[in-house]
């Protein structure tokens, strides 16, 4: 939280009032991640290399199965969910007619976040929760570290698990898109 205040402070955001979409736009492009979660700033570093790794060939898997009207984006690519939630998944796949030349206003279909120790935690409950609130019918988290992948499906509101692997085991889902990964060669 330190360095979300420090850098509101320095980019003289508004203070005592929760934050909004265009309170996030006059962020700078200086290689953080600015998101926002119920009016409050999330700032993360720039990725690591083995999650740069871990994202990059999952990109490439997806890519191969991805349905000609949907559209498969990586980070940094905005998320609205709410005027004061912005969020902006390590990778994403929506209609190719939901996307905006901005933003994708809306859940997307599905979410991918590839862990990282300083967004962990933020990754597993907090956007987690918010993407289920939302209504983005699939989730999934990559562990680059162990390696490993981890799925879930909302059905009727909450997220269910549906698949998990981990190692050289197979990570196989059909839904939203048939897929079969093997974590340990994400980060290869």
């Amino acid at each position: 939280m330190l360095s979300a205040m420090a850098t509101i402070e320095a980019h003289g955001l508004p203070r005592g009032r929760s934050l909004t979409r265009d309170d996030l736009d006059a962020m700078p492009d200086d290689g953080h991640r600015y998101e926002l979660v119920d009016g409050v700033l999330v700032v993360s570093p720039a990725p690591r290399h083995n999650h740069q790794r871990a994202a990059a060939q999952l990109f490439r898997a997806l890519d191969r199965v991805v349905p000609e009207q949907w559209e498969l984006f990586f980070a940094p690519f905005d998320v609205v969910l709410s005027g004061d939630t912005v969020l902006q998944p390590d990778l994403l796949v929506a209609d190719r007619d939901a996307f905006t030349e901005r933003d994708l206003p809306g859940p997307p279909l599905l979410a991918v976040e590839v862990l990282s120790p300083s967004t962990r935690s933020f990754d597993l409950l907090l956007k987690k929760e918010r993407l289920e609130r939302a209504g983005c019918a699939h989730y999934w988290v990559v562990d680059p570290d162990e390696p490993s992948i981890l799925a879930w499906s909302l059905t009727e509101g909450v997220y269910h698990e549906v698949a998990r692997a981990a190692g050289a085991e197979s990570f196989v889902v059909t839904a939203p898109l048939p897929v079969t990964i093997v974590p340990a060669d994400l980060v290869r």
